[in-house]
């Protein structure tokens, strides 16, 4: 069927996009595939710039295996993506490297972004302690205070808030302040199935008061992409023009139903699966 230009251009005006800048993950469970997937489910257009590439080695105990991108090749793609579309609200996961950190931060801070939601990759199984550390500060110091959301796990949170342990609700608000602190407006800092009990625990800062979300763990292990989908998952609610309190609750319950979803396959460990939110809703 053909379509007018005029049909065409009324179409345009209501799509919502959300942009995503992050690593591709090869098995399609977790990086830049499980965001684009997240926001096809959840009805807005996804741009994605691909920072870097891992695949796990299943001849080597399934570890990574990571190629950074030519920063330049990233520049060209963030190019290519701002320039066809109007984007304000992105997504920033694994960069992997400082010189993917410098281009990526002069391009945020080069535009205007309604939202920045930051999902703070700290480790790369697949590079050497002294590179990954140096990309733990570069990500700290230059991309960091560009975020209005920012979602770490529990290690991470506990790295960016400088603190040892974390083993209970109060610990956890109390590293979202320390980590607001250092730039972000939101912190989502999240519990998951490793902080103890029978709830996976998130906390949400919002500059002012915490708020506490719960939702019973779904088996005791961590589920791959589970990460990736809840900031993903947020970035397409505040594309839609979602408040940010309201985006964090949706994504938490999204994310819980795709892990309760969640894929097997030959590796060790399991993958959300972003379709069964939708699956449930259905009669």
């Amino acid at each position: 069927m053909l379509v007018s230009e005029d049909t065409q251009r009324t179409l345009g005006d209501v799509v919502d996009f959300a942009y995503v800048i992050a690593g591709s993950e090869a098995t399609g469970g977790a990086g830049l595939q499980a965001d684009l997937k997240t926001f096809q489910e959840l009805g807005v257009y996804g741009v994605g710039t691909i920072t870097c590439i891992v695949s796990f080695d299943p001849q080597h105990g399934w570890t990574h295996r990571f190629v950074p991108i030519e920063p330049t090749v990233i520049a060209d793609q963030i190019e290519a993506a701002t320039a066809t579309h109007d984007l304000d609200v992105v997504k920033v996961g694994m960069l992997g490297t400082p010189d993917t950190i410098d281009v990526v931060a002069d391009a945020l801070a080069a535009r205007s972004w309604r939202h920045v939601v930051l999902d703070p990759v700290l480790i790369c199984k697949g590079q050497e302690p002294g590179a990954a550390l140096d990309t733990d500060t570069a990500l700290r110091e230059k991309v960091l205070p560009l975020a209005t959301v920012v979602t770490p796990n529990l290690f991470e949170t506990k790295t960016l808030a400088g603190v040892d342990e974390i083993t209970t609700v109060d610990q956890l608000a109390d590293a979202a302040r320390r980590i607001a602190d250092l730039g972000p407006r939101y912190v989502i800092a999240k519990g998951g199935v490793d902080l103890p009990g029978d709830d996976a625990v998130d906390v949400l800062f919002d500059g002012d008061e915490v708020t506490v979300l719960r939702a019973p763990k779904v088996g005791t292990e961590r589920v791959s992409g589970a990460g990736c989908t809840l900031a993903a998952a947020i970035t397409a609610e505040l594309a839609k023009g979602v408040v940010v309190a309201d985006a964090v609750a949706f994504a938490k319950d999204f994310t819980t139903a795709a892990i309760a979803g969640r894929v097997a396959a030959h590796t060790p460990f399991d993958t959300v699966w972003q379709g069964a939110y939708v699956d449930q809703l259905d009669p």
